[in-house]
This record gives structure tokens, C-alpha cells and sequence, in this order.
């Protein structure tokens, strides 16, 4: 048997929408992502929803869009509080635009915020909080407004892993002043590449769309928070006003994103039915923790945290690689670890004993839009036997 990471989601659905592009003759962002756009900030609840090539670009711009408002958000040397374990590029964007990262450790079971470690290291120097929702599962937002109450402090959310995930019935992503999407080959929707920002402020809406292209006025509307534009076409067709990117999604991508969109409830569902056979297999295996729902988690994956130290994850690894059983570290383990660090101004809160264990004794395997009872029988098989 062979138990993969992720499959693909696409069927002739997908393939008709490449195809009307294909007869379109028009590639270049244009109505399909309009369309796509109309139609996810819909389905998420949101006012506005801007489309870019990747979820790494989408958190590039949400940071970026804090820096450009009329009052700006953020400021170069200003304090965010980040997780300890995240995708690299939930903290990439913030080094970039100089920010100081404090790092707080995870709880070991949802892996999300340690909630009395993220409290205690709010100060008055902190100016934002980066919620990440990790492997599909959701933040405690009511403890997280509760510790940021009546500071003036912003929250954005990294949901590039979570799409679907709710939290009291709300969609993840939407918490925050901005949240990010990803829809990669191996997460819930796929586009190819694509990343989408939603948000349901207008002035940072348009700056998003002049930071995804170019930071020119052309894709502005006539009335808008960034620019004053005139009526005359030519003078705003390369009219630049921000320092933007070109971080624009492929027409394609878009298309494709529309139809995807329509399966998402089913793909959802059956990743939650995968979950609870895998919860079912695995609750009373002393030898591992398993992650704990909060709300409705989409379950990005399974992940385990060896609790048996007599167990070697390199054993483990081996054993399920020899098994046809595709696996990975937990995202990136604890970030603080990476030699890229040292590029960055950071502070650790105290010390990280929750992402050190991850870092060292963690490791997930996949889900899917497709039922896996057979695999994670066959891992559970596999594992038992270890």
C-alpha cells in the first residue's frame, strides 16, 4: 500500500476551466480571478478578498500592507509576537519590513499559542500579534482578544494551512484585520500556486491591490484610499505610488480556483472523517500526543509528537519510509533553530520547551479530500508495530 502526502483534487472540472482560458487567449490575471476573488470573500464572509500567485506572497503583502496605510500600522523596529512553529514564510516578510520578532512558545497539543506564555509576553512594546492556525486547526480567538483587549495592537492571521477551519462558526482567516490563504498542490483547494488575503477593511484592501501589482494606480478604483487618480487612462496606466511587487495570480489559477471552491464543503468533510478514524486509531497510544481540535479543525494532517522516549523518531522515519508511508517534520519545527536566524531581531519569551520536543520527536503524515480508512489502518499497522 502506498499512503501519500497529498492527491490531487482536480477533475474535469479543473481541466474545462484550463481549457476555457486556453480558448480565452488571456492568461494574465483578469475576469476568471476577479470572479474568484467575488467568490471566495463570499464563502469566507469577508468584504474583500485580493488574489496572488502563492500564500507566501499573500503574507508578503498583508505585511506589507500594514506599512502603507495613511497612519501606518506598523513601523520599521516595532515588536510582533509570532509562534514558534510555523511555515518559514509566515516570518520571512516580517523580517524583511524590520520588524522585531518575540517568539512564544506552542501548546503541545493543539500546536497553536501557549496562552499563558503569549499573555505574559505582551508588553507596551508589542504592536502586533501573527496568529498562526497550524496543520488546519484554530487559535482560541476568545482568549487571544481577551489578552490583546484595549491595546492597540493588530492582528493577522497566517491560515495558509486552515482553509475551512472554524472557530464558534466562523471561518478561520477572518479573525484578524488580514488573513492569508494558500492554495498549493498539498493543501485543501489547489490552483497550481496561488495565495488569496482577506480582509475587511477597504483602506487595506486597496493597498493590497497596489502592492500586488507593481504598486501602480492602474487596478485602483476611481475613489480609493491610496491615491487620488485622475480619469485619464494613459497617465494611470504606469502611474507608480507604492513600492510594490508583481505578485499577480495566472488567469488559469483563478479559474481553477472557482471550481475548487465549489468542492470544498465535500473536500472538508471527508478530511474530517478521515480524522475521526484517525483519532479513533490513535487517542490511546500513550507512546504519541496527537493534535487537539479547537473548533472545527480542517486537519491540514495528522501529527504526532513521540511521548516514549525509548521511541527514535530516525527509527520511526525509517520504518515508515520502508512502509510506502510519506511523512515530514511538523512545518518547520521550532523555527528559532534554522541558521537563518541569524538575520533576523528576535527575543525568545523564556525558553521553548513545547516546540523543542516537537522540533525533535514530531512528525505528520497526510489527509486528503479522498477517504483513508485503509491507510491509517495500515499506519496504525505499521506503527504498532515499531
Amino acid at each position: 500500500m502506498k499512503y501519500s502526502l497529498a492527491t490531487s483534487s482536480w477533475g474535469d472540472e479543473e481541466i474545462k476551466a484550463m481549457q476555457s482560458v486556453i480558448e480565452s487567449d488571456m492568461y494574465s490575471m483578469g475576469p476568471k480571478v476577479a470572479k474568484y476573488e467575488k467568490e471566495f470573500s463570499s464563502y469566507f464572509g469577508a468584504k474583500h478578498a485580493v488574489m496572488c500567485s502563492s500564500g507566501s506572497t499573500a503574507n508578503l503583502i498583508m505585511t506589507a500592507a500594514l506599512f502603507y496605510t495613511k497612519t501606518p500600522r506598523l513601523k520599521i523596529g516595532d515588536e510582533i509576537i509570532v509562534p514558534a512553529v510555523s511555515w518559514s514564510t509566515t516570518y520571512f516578510p516580517l523580517q524583511q519590513y524590520g520588524l522585531k520578532l518575540k517568539f512564544v512558545d506552542i501548546d503541545a497539543e493543539t500546536l497553536n499559542y501557549n496562552l499563558s506564555d503569549l499573555k505574559e509576553a505582551i508588553t507596551k512594546q508589542t504592536k502586533a500579534v501573527m496568529a498562526v492556525n497550524l496543520l488546519g486547526n484554530s487559535n482560541d480567538f476568545d482568549a487571544i482578544f481577551e489578552i490583546i483587549d484595549e491595546k492597540d495592537i493588530v492582528l493577522i492571521e497566517d491560515n495558509c494551512e486552515s482553509m475551512g477551519a472554524k472557530y464558534n462558526g466562523k471561518y478561520t482567516g477572518t479573525f484578524g484585520v488580514m488573513g492569508s490563504f494558500s492554495s498549493f498542490f498539498s493543501h485543501h483547494i489547489s490552483t497550481m500556486e496561488g495565495g488569496m488575503v482577506v480582509t475587511d477593511d477597504e483602506e487595506l484592501y486597496h493597498v493590497l491591490l497596489c502592492l500586488r501589482a507593481h504598486g501602480w494606480t492602474r487596478n485602483l478604483p476611481r475613489n480609493n484610499h491610496v491615491f487620488n487618480k485622475s480619469d485619464n487612462w494613459f497617465e494611470e496606466a504606469f502611474r507608480f505610488v507604492l513600492p510594490g511587487y508583481n505578485v499577480r495570480p495566472l488567469e488559469m489559477s483563478g479559474a481553477i480556483g472557482s471550481e475548487q471552491l465549489l468542492k470544498l464543503d465535500g473536500f472538508i468533510n471527508q478530511r474530517r472523517k478521515n480524522a475521526e478514524h484517525f483519532i479513533t486509531l490513535f487517542k490511546d497510544d500513550n507512546r504519541f500526543i496527537i493534535q487537539k481540535e479547537l473548533g472545527e479543525s480542517s486537519w491540514f494532517g495528522f501529527s504526532f509528537i513521540i511521548k516514549d522516549l525509548k521511541l527514535n523518531r530516525e527509527k520511526i522515519i525509517e520504518v515508515l519510509t520502508k512502509a510506502n508511508i510519506d511523512s515530514r517534520p511538523i512545518v518547520t519545527g521550532d523555527f528559532t533553530k534554522n541558521e537563518v536566524m541569524r538575520f533576523f531581531d528576535y527575543d525568545k519569551h523564556n525558553s521553548l520547551p513545547n516546540a523543542d520536543q516537537l522540533h525533535y520527536n514530531g512528525f505528520f503524515v497526510g489527509n486528503s479530500q479522498e477517504p483513508l480508512i485503509s491507510e491509517l489502518d495500515y499506519l496504525k499497522e505499521v506503527l504498532s508495530n515499531v
